[in-house]
């Protein structure tokens, strides 16, 4: 992990406090996971059933994203990076609904960016300065990533690797807006 400036670290935590209180230490297993996933070369294959899945999902989402193409595209990217960090693909879209509402340029207070609001600091902690985290792929590559993570940690368990994601684990309010949006607009029967 690189060492701020002690100046820099000061002004930080005394600027936005918010900010400060919310950033946790990340994981040294969780950034060498996401050093290498963000590595990764794509590798999604289309098949029939993602094709399907593709079709329901863009009429579902037509109301959000106006665009067919716009909507094609978020969905195989969305389909692609969820497939590779082991998630459903339904269950990503419905936390990019709960984060982001589908806005790539979305900005939190505590700045967290794009689909699904990846904290900026992970930028340095992969030593990828470069990456834009208001490109889709960039955002669901590293999202997907650090749900993935979160779901091993907690064995399964979506409520607390929810409430992990969002920095909340202990509270109830966002995993469960998130399976609300799940089961109400996003769920596919396996």
């Amino acid at each position: 992990m690189r060492a701020l400036p002690l100046a820099v670290l000061l002004l930080a935590l005394s600027t936005a406090p918010a900010w400060a209180s919310l950033r946790q230490a990340p994981e040294p297993e969780l950034r060498d996971l996401l050093t290498r996933t963000v590595a990764q070369a794509d590798s999604f294959e289309d098949r029939f059933d993602a094709e399907v899945w593709l079709l329901d999902m863009s009429t579902r989402l037509a109301r959000f994203i106006e665009d067919p193409e716009q909507r094609l595209t978020l969905l195989r990217q969305v389909h692609r990076e969820a497939s590779l960090a082991g998630l459903r693909p339904d269950l990503v879209i419905a936390l990019i609904h709960a984060e982001s509402h589908f806005d790539r340029f979305a900005l939190s207070s505590v700045g967290a960016q794009g689909l699904m609001q990846v904290m900026p600091f992970w930028k340095s902690e992969l030593g990828r300065p470069q990456d834009n985290l208001t490109d889709n792929a960039t955002n669901l590559r590293y999202g997907c990533t650090i749900l993935s993570y979160y779901l091993k940690k907690e064995r399964g368990d979506i409520n607390r690797a929810l409430a992990r994601y969002n920095g909340s684990l202990g509270k109830h309010h966002y995993p469960a807006k998130v399976i609300g949006f799940w089961q109400d607009y996003w769920y596919v029967k396996p």
